[in-house]
């Protein structure tokens, strides 16, 4: 299915936060393309990371985040795994991975059980090539900032709060992903 169509069957086109949505999707998905242009040696799935960095957050309406125009019930954490579920049960079950993975830098499930994050307790770290360009290439693009590219400093910084491991692996997709 194009993603297009599927987002439109959650989020209404014209609203807000079909655009909020929208936006930073499209910035993701051209930041992730670049890595896989970049990086032909990594032999990522182009078709797949196009199509997983434009559905990555389609959980987020299901969420209490009202700065981006969200009203739903549940805390903005647990976009990833609802994307997920949804995706599941369009049965895109490669796409509901990379929802489910892409939050911080990923999540171990020490991390989610040593922060008490109300998301399932399992590891939720991205795996695949394709998993770790989409995870890395959100990072650059805030919903509250779509069109401004976070530089490096910045994305570390915030990714500091969910702790070390974090910035560690997001260190290595510089590595890998940059240079």
């Amino acid at each position: 299915m194009e993603p297009l169509v599927l987002i439109e069957k959650y989020y209404t086109p014209g609203t807000r936060l079909y655009d909020i949505l929208v936006d930073h999707s499209r910035r993701v998905t051209e930041k992730a393309l670049y890595v896989v242009d970049r990086n032909p040696g990594l032999n990522a799935d182009r078709q797949f990371v196009a199509e997983a960095a434009m559905l990555h957050d389609i959980g987020i309406f299901l969420t209490d985040a009202p700065d981006i125009e969200c009203h739903g019930i549940r805390p903005y954490i647990c976009h990833g795994t609802l994307g997920s579920e949804l995706l599941k049960k369009e049965g895109l079950f490669r796409h509901a991975l990379v929802c489910e993975r892409h939050t911080g830098a990923g999540l171990s499930l020490n991390e989610i059980i040593a922060q008490n994050l109300p998301i399932p307790h399992r590891d939720m770290l991205p795996v695949s090539i394709e998993e770790q360009i989409v995870c890395f290439a959100d990072k650059f693009y805030s919903k509250s900032e779509p069109l401004k590219e976070r530089i490096i400093d910045r994305i570390r910084k915030s990714m500091a709060k969910y702790g070390e491991d974090s910035v560690c692996r997001f260190d290595e997709w510089c590595r890998l992903f940059l240079l």
